[in-house]
């Protein structure tokens, strides 16, 4: 490596490694969590049509202020509560932690649970914390408690349902540690849709929570679309760390003209949850599989001890793409997600996976 390089980047960003997104090519792509249908024809002849008139010579409006309206009423956001928007998740989570980053404190998660939690705390300097779920993948009251307790946290990450294990934390245990946490607690809520569950509503109740969402899953991944929710104390602060014009104007006339169809996307929701149902079963009746129950889009389940990687290159070799969790190790040892798709695309996941089975 050039030496300019190596004394200069800092030895924490040199030790990770670059999110890898693979490359689908022509294969049944279930390893992304993405919503599989498309709006009808119709529809987009609509949408194409709006975008003429879009101004690209002029910058945005800063503070998106008709789509941040809009998706109040979408994601039912309180009355009084602030909303700022991030280019998807990824840059409120940066936005966060990057309002409180000092190099002595700390960011704390579970673990396994999403990845930019700890790769963030990386890019800002600061201490990442990752507690182990249980065996089942449900909070370990005890452990995160005391963790709490000892490392006292700037920002707590909690996803609900969780990624990649799919299941929803115990409330109970939820509150807990709201109750003890010094700093802020971030309830992330990507698969709010899935779920059906949510701290939206009460998410002022509290003077150390926010809510985060994403309009991602709901079938709108391209668009790079997040939003966070919470008190003016906390969001006004994030504010002043959002880089100007950072959802673009396309983003924006597109996510306001998805909003206003926003029953296609609500029939697509109930849809897929069928499907996960189904999906589910499927998996449950195959003979040498843990399949662990979901309230997220996707599915999470264990192989025969040592099968993982065999599985998913055979999967692969037959079309099929998911997500491998085995080289991750730990409690995703042997694991593998499927995002549930659409029948079609299910059934051939199915009839590959009971091919690479039967060998």
């Amino acid at each position: 490596m050039n030496t300019k390089v190596q004394y200069w980047i800092r030895p924490e960003i040199q030790s990770l490694s670059a999110y890898h997104v693979p490359d689908p090519g022509k294969m049944v792509k279930l390893d992304a969590m993405e919503n599989p249908y498309s709006l009808p024809e119709d529809i987009k002849g609509k949408w194409l049509e709006i975008l003429r008139d879009v101004e690209l010579n002029r910058y945005p409006d800063p503070a998106a202020r008709s789509l941040t309206e809009q998706l109040r009423t979408a994601m039912q956001v309180p009355a009084e509560a602030k909303i700022i928007l991030g280019n998807g998740s990824d840059e409120l989570i940066q936005i966060i932690l990057m309002a409180v980053a000092k190099n002595d404190r700390v960011v704390l998660s579970v673990e396994p649970s999403f990845v930019m939690y700890k790769m963030i705390a990386a890019y800002t300097d600061m201490q990442y914390v990752g507690v182990p779920l249980n065996e089942d993948f449900s909070l370990n009251e005890t452990a995160l408690l005391s963790a709490i307790e000892a490392q006292q946290p700037a920002v707590i990450f909690l996803a609900y349902p969780n990624n990649p294990t799919g299941n929803l934390f115990d409330e109970s245990v939820i509150e807990k540690v709201i109750q003890r946490a010094p700093g802020l607690v971030v309830i992330d809520e990507a698969y709010h849709a899935f779920a059906e569950r949510s701290y939206m509503a009460k998410v002022l109740d509290y003077d150390n929570v926010v809510v985060m969402r994403t309009v991602s899953k709901l079938g709108l991944a391209g668009l790079r679309l997040g939003l966070l929710a919470g008190s003016e104390d906390w969001l006004n602060e994030f504010d002043k760390v959002r880089l100007p014009y950072n959802i673009n104007v396309l983003t924006q006339t597109t996510a306001e003209f998805a909003l206003a169809h926003k029953e296609i996307f609500d029939s697509q929701t109930v849809e897929i949850r069928k499907e996960r149902t189904e999906l589910f079963n499927a998996l449950h009746a195959i003979e040498g599989l843990v399949v662990y129950p979901s309230s997220a889009n996707f599915i999470l389940f264990r192989t025969p001890e040592g099968m993982a990687d065999q599985i998913f290159n055979g999967l692969k070799a037959q079309a099929v793409l998911i997500k491998n969790l085995n080289p991750s190790g730990g409690s995703l040892k042997d694991c593998l997600r499927v995002t549930v798709g659409k029948p079609e695309e299910n059934a051939a996941f199915l009839d590959a996976l009971k091919n690479v089975l039967s060998r």
